[in-house]
């Protein structure tokens, strides 16, 4: 049987974030129910794809898919377990904010077999979370936590945001410190991206008002700052923004850079099956071999470890140095890449610059 990757969307938020343009807003009870109400019977139009499919991860993501109630979530996973042959150890992940879950929605989750829980922190520093608009504080981000930990849950991940207005080299140092003495399993970093049609774009769009963000030589301090400190912690950099202690890398997410198939349902969610994608409610776009193949290297190389050339050639009957070659030495001259006996992988300079290395390897 095929292995399957389940995303499921969830686009409801109880305010949507100043920096957010994702597929999310505010919504009703009544909206809630009503989605929920098709999403399960969209869960069980798949039964023909599950026949030929095992489940090995499902992720759900929003917005925030803890603005559902305990049985709304039940709802839905009885749709997938219904439908779909899921693996006993499948890493099952649901997002989730401060202060939109209690002990009996954190119940709910671990009977509805969810053993992994995203929480989107993005700081320690209250401050900083109001200038976000995130709708909670530090000290409700512990709460959170600490009943997290009480019904059970042993992986669990936080995320941060570095390069927030006002945010200085030693904040983002202590938010790291903060958090890592927590002993999360996993922690994710991203640095802030202004992105069209939010309320920051307005604000700090086009170099507008670029005082008041970290400059670049900042930026990349914060970057290898994170590494750093973290290492010290028992945290391992597996992929350019992710880290994790032994053993909690996430799975899901090393299934997208690696091209396994996954299959999103709900509202705006994007699919990769046989070898086309396809945004739901859309036809499939088939990939052409050479699209395959510059999706292999430049999702690979997010991955520290790289891209393996025997995998390359097990894939695409054609081996990396054949398609490849000329672009791996000039990124090696360069100090880019370090082209190992199996793995190509990004260097620390590499890093540095990865949207250009990746870049390169469009045919």
């Amino acid at each position: 049987m095929r292995l399957l990757e389940l995303y499921i969307h969830i686009p409801f938020c109880k305010k949507k974030c100043k920096y957010c343009d994702f597929l999310s807003g505010p919504s009703t009870a009544d909206e809630r129910e009503s989605y929920v109400k098709s999403l399960c019977q969209d869960i069980r139009s798949y039964a023909h794809l599950a026949k030929a499919c095992r489940v090995i991860s499902i992720f759900v993501g929003g917005g925030t898919p803890s603005t559902l109630t305990a049985f709304q979530m039940q709802q839905i996973f009885s749709a997938v377990r219904d439908t779909f042959v899921v693996e006993e150890n499948a890493e099952i992940t649901v997002e989730m904010n401060p202060g939109t879950v209690d002990r009996e929605k954190l119940s709910g989750y671990k009977k509805c077999g969810i053993n992994r829980l995203s929480i989107g922190l993005q700081s320690t520093k209250n401050r900083e979370l109001q200038i976000l608009g995130r709708i909670h504080t530090y000290e409700e981000f512990l709460e959170t936590y600490h009943m997290a930990r009480a019904e059970g849950f042993e992986n669990i991940n936080v995320d941060l945001m570095s390069a927030i207005p006002g945010q200085s080299l030693t904040d983002w140092e202590e938010n790291l410190k903060t958090v890592a003495e927590l002993a999360l399993e996993h922690i994710s970093a991203y640095s802030l991206i202004v992105e069209e049609g939010t309320p920051f774009y307005e604000e700090y769009g086009e170099g507008r008002h670029a005082d008041e963000l970290p400059d670049e030589e900042t930026e990349r301090k914060m970057y290898w700052r994170t590494k750093e400190i973290l290492s010290k912690y028992g945290y391992e950099r597996y992929e350019i923004s992710n880290y994790a202690k032994p053993g909690y890398a996430c799975r899901h997410n090393i299934g997208y850079w690696e091209r396994t198939e996954y299959l999103g349902i709900g509202t705006g969610a994007a699919s990769l099956i046989n070898n086309s994608r396809f945004n739901y409610g859309e036809e499939p776009e088939k990939l052409t071999v050479s699209a395959q193949m510059e999706e292999t290297m430049f999702l690979g190389l997010r991955m520290m470890k790289g891209v393996s050339k025997i995998k390359f050639l097990k894939m695409y009957g054609e081996s990396m140095e054949n398609v490849y070659g000329n672009v791996i030495r000039d990124m090696e001259q360069k100090g880019l890449l370090e082209d190992g006996e199996d793995f190509v992988k990004l260097t620390d300079r590499g890093i540095d610059v990865s949207n250009y290395v990746m870049s390169e390897f469009l045919l």
